[in-house]
């Protein structure tokens, strides 16, 4: 059941005004700023510094365990990342832009208009993720890094195109904000038809065109919508609603885009791999992702990509060539495949939920701790600086993992379910793919 937020008086107000945002984002960047800093000036030591304790355990759980399964894209309206660029590109913090041309202001080159650089950019954060996530310069380098492309991309290109193209949290936020249960879309298409100025896509004296560049007319998924409430601020109709709807609603409508396929499978392999790494008994394995530019990080490196971008889709393309056997469906087989990837995205939250949950509660207790101390210099500021180690919860762990894990392999079922009802395919061999890796999931986390 969909519920329209939008209509309740009070909760429009805060969405349409600007300055919970800006000061939400604001207090994001102050704090990615300081993570930045205590990372190049702090201690090396990762569990005793602010900028890995604070970015890849508080803000990581953050992230997969809330804000993405139930907020969708919302984490991407206060991300501080494309915040700097953004005010230079616009000349303006919170009033509407100059009317003026700045800077370069180009049109992002249509031979990339896809999410294939997004594809590559969060590869490569996966492939080095063992050293960044442990190592606090390289934290702050790579945070720095995106900062500054996000920044130089806005003097260049309109609107937010790194965000849209390149950003590597974006692509995985936009993929598995397909589940979440909160969407923005036009209440009435045929009132946008009919709107000549489209102050949604290029703006008005009330607002900013979309920084997305997406027109909301066409929005029928979350995945390419950052929930700026722009297009809320400037329609003159009052035809933007942001709606509660049920869990998964965009996945009974599956793309057809080579590229937003791979996506599912990239992130899939990420969370099997990381499990592997960070969680599983290899030391060889975990010495090897550790040991950056030596042989066995290639050999490393040439593995993990191959098991992301030949094994998963190879064995998947093998079942969904079975589901069409199995139904005698003539469609074009990269059709038939790129539509029944959306059955792996309920399952890939599962596996980030789960791997995630493990990560988190076993180094939650430096939290506190890093905040009493986050440059490593001997501060107690808050008193909780000696706070020994301990994991959380730890005889809950394995049983919420195994629900969270059948979770997503029922509804990876369903999904499979109503994809093949679209595509007149059979469901079944997609659903023993998925309860495969499932078990190789489970196996990795016991």
């Amino acid at each position: 059941m969909r519920i329209e937020l939008t209509g309740y008086p009070a909760v429009k107000a805060l969405l349409k005004s600007r300055w919970p945002q800006l000061i939400v984002a604001a207090l994001m960047l102050g704090g990615f700023l300081f993570a930045i800093l205590s990372g190049l000036i702090g201690t090396p030591v990762g569990n005793a510094n602010f900028g890995i304790v604070f970015v890849w355990i508080a803000w990581w759980a953050v992230l997969i365990l809330i804000a993405v399964p139930f907020f969708g894209r919302g984490w991407c309206a206060i991300c501080p990342i494309p915040l700097p660029g953004e005010w230079v590109q616009r000349g303006a913090v919170l009033t509407p832009p100059v009317r003026k041309r700045r800077w370069l202001n180009l049109r992002w080159p249509r031979v990339f208009r896809n999410i294939w650089l997004q594809n590559i950019s969060f590869t490569l954060v996966a492939l080095f993720s063992a050293v960044i996530l442990t190592t606090p310069k390289i934290t702050a380098i790579v945070l720095a890094a995106m900062l500054f492309l996000a920044l130089g991309m806005s003097l260049i290109f309109e609107r937010r195109s790194f965000c849209r193209y390149i950003c590597p949290v974006g692509g995985f936020i936009g993929l598995y904000s397909q589940a979440a249960p909160l969407e923005l879309r036009p209440k009435d298409k045929s009132l946008c038809l009919s709107c000549v100025s489209k102050p949604c896509y290029n703006g008005s004296d009330k607002g900013y065109g979309c920084p997305w560049q997406v027109f909301p007319t066409g929005l029928t998924k979350n995945t390419y919508c950052g929930l700026c409430m722009e297009c809320l601020r400037t329609c003159p109709k009052d035809n933007i609603a942001v709606n509660t709807r049920p869990f998964g609603s965009d996945l009974a409508r599956p793309s057809h885009k080579l590229d937003e396929a791979f996506k599912a499978f990239i992130m899939l392999g990420a969370a099997l791999i990381y499990a592997g790494v960070l969680l599983g008994p290899w030391g060889s394995m975990k010495l090897a992702a550790y040991s950056v530019g030596t042989r066995a990080w290639f050999g490393y490196a040439v593995a993990f990509l191959v098991f992301i971008f030949l094994v998963l889709p190879g064995l998947f393309a093998l079942a969904v060539k079975c589901s069409q056997w199995i139904r005698q469906n003539t469609l074009p087989l990269r059709q038939v495949f790129t539509g029944s990837a959306a059955a792996l995205i309920p399952l890939g939250l599962a596996f980030w939920a789960a791997f995630s949950l493990s990560f988190v509660l076993t180094n939650a207790s430096y939290i506190l701790s890093s905040l009493s101390n986050p440059f490593g210099w001997g501060w107690d500021l808050l008193g909780t600086a000696a706070l020994p180690w301990q994991p959380y919860l730890t005889g809950l762990l394995l049983p919420v993992q195994t629900l969270l894990l059948v979770g997503g392999l029922l509804w990876s079922i369903r999904t499979a379910q109503k994809t093949g009802l679209e595509l007149n395919s059979s469901p079944l061999p997609v659903a023993v793919f998925s309860t495969l890796v499932t078990f190789l999931m489970l196996g990795l986390l016991v």
